[in-house]
């Protein structure tokens, strides 16, 4: 089968493969299916939701030669990489060696993300404002106790490696920090990935998401979002892959002059010193950053959308995401990306065991609707990440299971319509946060 990169440009239909499968990579999914180029979309692995609903394809593979061969035999003319770890296996590099178009970065840009200590290092190279920290090994353990005695309270404490957005602690007890310090750096505390540690100073402020979408030139900045990580209200809790978010944020929260020093001190000179590396950056690039008196510093960098910001950044697109990732994965601009004058509010729905030590055996649990779960509605949508079809029913695994979307003119018009969403949904025991967005709407 021809492979369909080498059609001419008068082709009007394209296959699109999203590698991933959660609530952000259907929302890709329903993104990319407002434009009516896009004629079939893969997923790798599956979304058994998308394949319900959104009638989408799948396949899985065991290796990038694998994944090469289904590229082609389906006739695929854009991948899209969700999340992170198939980025620090190399899979933008392999594909693009073939050249197959890839919205997403090489493996060298992916180690901002991969890698804490060279995302801080990288940082302090470049006079990125970002807090202190101290890299610490098990060889070096002595050091992070000294380190962590010279901090105020609370102390951070970040896995070098990949966590899937759970590799930190925020600890109020010096004395549990040196215990969960050694517990990190011997293995028993995150695996691997927790062997080398980053020790910061807690910087007291707001954290937006801020994402950037570079074509290797020039990069272009979404509306900022707000994520909620803390598993209970009140931001209680463990840290989870992200219990909501929403856009658009208020002027208290986000403004012109803030949005310009995160430009300017932040995202310009990361993207011209890996330019000046020969790594241009092509892809979305995700800043996890801390605000202090209106002054932004760098938290972390991620190298793909976040989960659940994708979430309320995706329908909040006027502009088609597909000519959106088309282009920068051409390293072509686009000059003017238009969003609809809306606020976006979701909220996820979890199973009871969610970030818990012990899990239940209640899941997978049925799931039933008091609405069509397919369907767009004027004020908003249901997006599905950890299910399963069972006996021709949907199912909410352990973990992330659904996200409400809801829109509206107004924040709270928002708000309300998504936690009416959520009321529209249930399985047994699903658990939720009943205040998101209160940073941008409390009295």
């Amino acid at each position: 089968m021809q492979h369909l990169n080498t059609f001419q440009s008068n082709i009007e239909s394209y296959n699109v493969l999203i590698i991933g499968n959660g609530g952000r990579e259907y929302s890709i999914a329903l993104a990319l299916q407002k434009d009516k180029r896009v004629q079939n979309i893969f997923f790798s692995p599956e979304n058994p939701a998308a394949t319900l609903y959104l009638k989408t394809y799948h396949f899985n593979y065991s290796n990038h030669d694998e994944l090469l061969q289904l590229i082609k035999y389906h006739n695929i003319y854009l991948v899209i990489v969700g999340p992170e770890a198939p980025l620090m296996d190399g899979i933008s590099d392999f594909l693009q060696s073939h050249k197959i178009l890839v919205f997403a970065p090489k493996l060298e840009n992916a180690k901002l993300e991969g890698s804490k200590a060279y995302m801080k290092e990288f940082a302090n190279r470049f006079n990125i404002p970002t807090a202190k920290y101290k890299e610490i090994t098990l060889e070096t353990l002595q050091e992070g106790i000294d380190f962590i005695e010279s901090l105020p309270l609370p102390i951070v404490l970040k896995a070098n490696g990949l966590c899937g957005g759970k590799g930190v602690l925020l600890i109020d007890s010096k004395s549990e920090a040196k215990a969960k310090l050694y517990e990190m750096l011997d293995g028993r505390l995150f695996g691997d990935a927790g062997k080398k540690v980053i020790i910061e100073e807690f910087l007291n402020g707001y954290e937006l998401s801020v994402f950037a979408l570079s074509n290797g030139n020039d990069y272009v900045v979404l509306p900022a979002c707000q994520d909620h990580k803390r598993l209970f209200d009140n931001d209680r809790g463990p840290n989870t892959g992200g219990m909501g978010a929403y856009t658009n944020l208020p002027q208290h929260l986000y403004n012109k002059d803030l949005e310009s020093k995160i430009k300017d001190r932040i995202f310009t000179p990361t993207f011209k010193a890996l330019r000046d590396s020969n790594m241009p950056y092509q892809g979305v690039l995700f800043a996890g950053i801390m605000v202090v008196a209106n002054e932004p510093y760098l938290l972390e960098y991620n190298v793909r959308f976040g989960d659940p910001e994708c979430e309320v950044l995706m329908p909040l697109l006027k502009t088609s995401f597909f000519q959106i990732a088309l282009s920068f994965a051409k390293g072509e601009n686009i000059e003017n990306i238009e969003f609809h004058d809306e606020c976006i509010v979701c909220v996820v729905m979890t199973s009871s065991d969610y970030a818990q030590d012990n899990k239940s055996n209640k899941y997978p649990a049925k799931i039933s609707f008091d609405i069509n779960p397919q369907d767009t509605i004027d004020y908003g949508h249901l997006v599905f990440a950890n299910t399963t079809i069972k006996e021709g029913g949907l199912y909410a695994n352990s973990g992330r299971a659904i996200i409400a979307i809801g829109k509206g003119k107004t924040l709270k018009i928002a708000r309300d319509n998504a936690y009416k969403l959520v009321d529209s949904v249930d399985f047994e025991d699903k658990h939720y946060r009943k205040d998101i967005a209160y940073q941008a709407l409390a009295t």
